[in-house]
């Protein structure tokens, strides 16, 4: 009677395709002091958690809810997702169509990066410009007074002016992120071995 044929060992786990790096390499000196400074906001996430559960602890277990657990666990959240965009920018991880990217030669994805940096760079300005004009308005009184936003609730915290003052700093940085993805690109040199991939 013939033996079954053998099958292929199968690994407990796939190895990754391409090896995890902590950030790009060329979003430079910035680039590694927000990989480094998103533990915080990840401290951030665990302590909204937190939050969440002593508010129903209290509010099922001694019917005396807070007036600041929600707000407070919005704004952590908040600050973390705004954050998220910039991590993704210094780690080159963010969503993106690759049809076009993955078949071109080396030349051409060097040429398709600095061009895809230099527009990413334009709509960060935008939005920058947009985010300080809610910032104004979130800051200052009709009559030029500083005032900051707040929530309007029970605990009226001015979560709403920080959040729009996080988002804009944000945005400037994620736009000096960008130039300096743009200069890096332009001074990368090319790979050995052809322009096209093995």
């Amino acid at each position: 009677m013939p033996l079954p044929p053998e099958r292929a060992p199968v690994p407990d786990q796939a190895e990754p395709l391409v090896p995890a790096q902590e950030y790009l390499p060329e979003s430079g000196r910035l680039g590694w002091a927000i990989t480094r400074l998103a533990r915080l906001f990840a401290v951030g996430i665990i302590i909204a958690m937190a939050v969440l559960v002593v508010e129903i602890f209290l509010r099922y277990v001694f019917n005396s809810p807070t007036i600041w657990a929600h707000e407070t666990t919005t704004f952590l959240s908040a600050v973390t997702f705004i954050f998220g965009g910039l991590f993704c920018v210094a780690r080159n991880s963010h969503i993106r169509v690759v049809l076009i990217y993955d078949v071109v030669s080396r030349r051409a994805r060097r040429v398709l990066d600095v061009l895809i940096s230099m527009a990413s760079l334009l709509a960060c300005l935008f939005f920058a410009w947009a985010s300080w004009l809610m910032v104004k308005k979130a800051m200052f009184r009709p009559d030029g007074s500083f005032f900051l936003e707040t929530s309007g609730s029970a605990w009226n915290s001015p979560a709403p002016a920080l959040l729009k003052i996080f988002l804009l700093v944000v945005m400037v940085t994620m736009s000096i992120q960008f130039l300096i993805l743009t200069v890096n690109y332009l001074r990368r040199p090319l790979r050995t071995g052809g322009d096209s991939d093995a």
